[in-house]
């Protein structure tokens, strides 16, 4: 596969695997990494960060740098609907884990959330059913203290959380996420879909980026007129760049979790033209066929690789 750069925002915090704690950045070390890598657009970003005594990033700049960020991916969100793509595929999930007859309430639990923009919205026009619960898990505190703010504010009765999603005390019956698969690079994909192979679990529903030959100009035109935030424009175009093949998707899942894996959003409107985001969903075996059952008119109608 091909060897890309990072994203800034990968760059610029990092956290203490077990305790979650907030890890310093050196500037200095920082840029000399990316000058050695050739990136100015990244240069510029981190130049422009203050740092704090001893030289190290001030958190405090780089959170609000982030949170900057995400509303704007919540604003791209909204224009291409993303919750309702989101409900669509619960409107047909939930129904056949009830069919299925497991245990109540069905978790959702909604991996690197973010400012929660998913959870939220499903919140608030899902109708998913009072036996649903909605926990949204992020490293970053920051970006979780504001997805708290925003439901508080939104009036929503949804959680959300500083934490690993794969240790929460209340086990998860669907994992969730948008845009975090292509993060993992090598052997580390299947060591992610690995983690959700636990008693509890049955289902996951993990959106990407769709990469295809129109991705790197169709995504710098994009993010060029779209975005304001440089770090946005940069991270955003390589994020779709960089992002997974459908095919190896479907391998690591299938080498990692014990799940029915398929790809859906292939093709746009039945034609073959590609599609921003498709979706990598793995089913228990006896939950699949419930599932398909109410999916299959929009599984026909997204395309499907399986």
């Amino acid at each position: 596969m091909t060897d890309y750069p990072p994203e800034i925002s990968d760059t610029i915090v990092d956290f203490d695997p077990d305790t979650l704690g907030r890890l310093p950045i050196r500037k200095d070390k920082l840029l000399a990494d990316w000058r050695e890598r050739n990136v100015p657009a990244a240069i510029r970003v981190i130049d422009a960060l203050p740092e704090v005594a001893g030289g190290d990033l001030s958190t405090r700049a780089v959170d609000e740098l982030l949170v900057r960020c995400h509303c704007e991916m919540q604003r791209i969100s909204e224009e291409f609907q993303h919750g309702t793509r989101v409900k669509e595929v619960f409107d047909a999930l939930l129904p056949a884990l009830r069919e299925a007859g497991r245990s109540r309430p069905l978790r959702i639990v909604d991996i690197g959330c973010g400012t929660g923009f998913v959870l939220r919205w499903l919140t608030a026009y899902g109708a998913l059913g009072d036996d649903v619960e909605l926990i949204g898990v992020d490293y970053n505190a920051a970006l979780i203290d504001e997805a708290r703010r925003l439901a508080e504010a939104e009036g929503l009765k949804c959680d959300f959380r500083t934490a690993n999603a794969f240790a929460l005390d209340e086990p998860a019956a669907v994992y969730l996420s948008t845009g975090v698969l292509h993060h993992f690079r090598g052997d580390s994909l299947w060591q992610f879909m690995k983690l959700h192979v636990r008693p509890e679990t049955d289902a996951f529903v993990h959106f990407d980026f769709f990469r295809s030959a129109a991705t790197p100009l169709g995504s710098w035109l994009f993010h060029a007129v779209r975005m304001r935030e440089p770090l946005a424009k940069y991270d955003g175009v390589l994020s779709a760049v960089r992002a997974h093949p459908a095919s190896h998707l479907l391998s690591s899942a299938r080498a990692g979790a014990e799940f029915q894996s398929v790809i859906y959003g292939t093709r746009l409107w039945g034609l073959p033209i590609p599609r921003v985001f498709h979706m990598l969903v793995g089913l228990r075996p006896d939950v699949e066929p419930l599932f398909l059952n109410r999916f299959a008119r929009r599984a026909t109608q997204l395309g499907c690789l399986k």
